[in-house]
Order: structure tokens, then C-alpha cells, then sequence
């Protein structure tokens, strides 16, 4: 996966982490709210990919990739919606 998989992985866990989030209304706008998980998805699936590779965890295109890009993406987003929630 190179960094184009980590950006459409990062557009479609934070929208699918913003949509499903029990706290997303009380975030604020949606407009900012949303754009905010995205950012922090692709934050999230950037820093486990960079973090993976200098750790030699894994390489481009292996499996493992993947799901520690997701779930590190998905933590991402619902720490930051959690936080904007209580502001």
C-alpha cells in the first residue's frame, strides 16, 4: 500500500468513524467535526505506516500493513471526536 492506500484508508475511516460515533453531535459543527476525524484518520494511518517501517515491523504491501494502519486510524479518530466533544 503506498501513501495514495493511506489516504483513501484515511478519507474512509474517518468518515465511517465520525458517521458511527455515539459523540459525533455533540462535537460541534459538522462541517469541522468531520473534516477534523479525517485529519486525524490520515494522521493516524500516516504515523502507523512511517512507525511500521522504521520499526521494520512491516515493508509496502505486506498484510500486516493494513490492519495496524486501520486500527491506528480508527483510535485516531475517536480520540479526537471524544476530546472535541467535551470542549
Amino acid at each position: 500500500m503506498g501513501w495514495s492506500g493511506i489516504v483513501v484508508l484515511g478519507l474512509a475511516i474517518g468518515c465511517a468513524g465520525w458517521l458511527f460515533h455515539p459523540l459525533r453531535r455533540a462535537s460541534g459543527p459538522a462541517g469541522k467535526s468531520l473534516a477534523f476525524a479525517v485529519a486525524a484518520a490520515l494522521a493516524g494511518a500516516a504515523l502507523a505506516k512511517a512507525a511500521g517501517r522504521a520499526t521494520g515491523l512491516f515493508y509496502d504491501g505486506e498484510l500486516l500493513e493494513w490492519p495496524v494502519c486501520t486500527a491506528l486510524a480508527f483510535v485516531f479518530v475517536a480520540v479526537s471526536v471524544a476530546l472535541r466533544a467535551r470542549r
